[in-house]
C-alpha cells in the first residue's frame, strides 16, 4: 500500500497547523510555503479536512486556515482515511462480498489482520506526538514554524540596533 500524494500533504498540512495551535489562523500561502505544497492542491486537500472537521477555512483578505480541534486529539489515521477513505490492502478486504471465498480463505484473513494492525499503529500516533517527536517538514528550521520564536527574535534584533 503506498499512501497518496494526497494524504501526505494533508499529513504536512496538519502537522504545520499543529505547530501553530489549535485555533491560530494561518494563512494560507504560508502553510503551502513552509509545508512543500503547491497552492491549488492545498486548496483541494483542505476542503476535505475542513468538512472533516478537522481545520477551520477562513475566507478573505486576512483568510487562512486554523486547526478546529487539539492536535492530541487528531489520529495519523483520522487525516489518512479523511484523504483515501477507509484504508483496506485489497479488494477483497474492501468488498468481501465481491470474493467468492473470503469467507474461508487464509490469505483474506492475512489481509485483514495486518489492515487492522496498520489502522490500529496510525490511531495511536496523535498529531502533538508528531509535532514533539519528528516531523516531515525536515528542510525548514524550526525557528521558522513558530511564530513565537519568530517575533522574540525580530525584537531581539530591534533592540541589538
Amino acid at each position: 500500500m503506498r499512501l497518496t500524494r494526497a494524504a501526505e500533504y494533508a499529513v504536512r498540512c496538519v502537522i504545520y497547523l499543529s505547530r501553530q495551535g489549535q485555533g491560530v489562523l494561518t494563512r494560507r500561502q504560508e502553510v503551502a510555503r513552509q509545508a512543500d505544497i503547491p497552492a491549488h492542491f492545498l486548496a483541494k486537500i483542505a476542503q476535505d479536512l475542513a468538512r472533516a472537521g478537522l481545520i477551520e477555512i477562513r475566507q478573505g483578505a486576512r483568510g487562512g486556515f486554523l486547526l478546529s480541534k487539539n492536535p492530541a486529539a487528531i489520529s495519523l489515521l483520522e487525516v489518512v482515511e479523511t484523504m483515501i477513505g477507509e484504508i483496506h490492502l485489497n479488494d477483497c478486504v474492501a468488498r468481501p462480498a465481491g470474493c467468492k471465498i473470503s469467507d474461508h480463505c487464509a490469505v483474506h484473513r492475512v489481509w485483514l489482520d495486518a489492515r487492522d494492525q496498520l489502522r490500529a499503529s496510525l490511531r495511536q500516533v496523535s498529531f502533538d506526538q508528531l509535532v514533539t517527536d519528528t516531523s516531515c517538514l525536515p528542510s525548514y528550521p524550526k525557528i521558522l514554524l513558530e511564530p513565537e520564536r519568530l517575533e522574540a527574535t525580530a525584537s531581539t534584533r530591534n533592540d541589538l540596533q
